[in-house]
């Protein structure tokens, strides 16, 4: 069950990270703009965790003989999941990396730029940019930043690892 599990967890990763890279250098360090980057990044992470279920499949027809239960199945997704939600760190720091620019401090002035353009001033607009300076210092932290890059792939491999588990569950044998 390992050997799956890291086998598709490091193709999953290596699908989400790719994806992050490309778009990271198809836009020029920027992320792209509106909810075109979220969709993007969402597309790529359904796709990249395909291997969920592929994943799964496998193990139940090679090593458990046609037979996988929900909870087994289950782990096995979540486990995929996890590596490769690892990798779409790793991935990500990369990308910090080769940007060379402080994403930080480009995402709070976008925060605080996206506050004017509403028209907000005066007591609200200080309250976006003091807001905004917490931010940026809080996602300079290593410790802190992973871990929120790992939220963003995570709960997308929960639902595929629910939705596969509950797809392949073969409790008995086929006959």
């Amino acid at each position: 069950m390992w050997r799956t599990l890291l086998k598709y967890g490091l193709i999953a990763g290596v699908v989400a990270g790719g994806a992050l890279l490309a778009t990271m250098l198809a836009f020029q360090g920027q992320p792209p703009a509106g909810g075109v980057g979220m969709a993007l990044g969402f597309a790529s992470m359904l796709v990249a965790l395909s291997a969920v279920y592929v994943g799964i499949r496998h193990h139940r027809d090679v090593a458990g003989g046609g037979v996988i239960r929900f909870w087994p199945a289950f782990g096995l997704g979540l486990g995929i999941s996890a590596v490769a939600g690892l990798v779409y760190v790793a991935a990500w720091e990369l990308c910090l990396v080769l940007a060379d620019r402080d994403f930080a401090a480009f995402f709070a002035n976008s925060m605080v730029e996206g506050a004017r353009s509403k028209g907000v001033d005066g007591a609200r607009l200080e309250q976006v940019i003091a807001e905004a300076q917490a931010f940026e210092a809080m996602y300079r932290n290593p410790l802190v930043r992973m871990p929120m890059t790992f939220v963003e792939i995570f709960p997308v491999g929960v639902l595929v690892s629910l939705v596969s588990a509950l797809a392949l569950r073969r409790p008995r044998a086929a006959r």
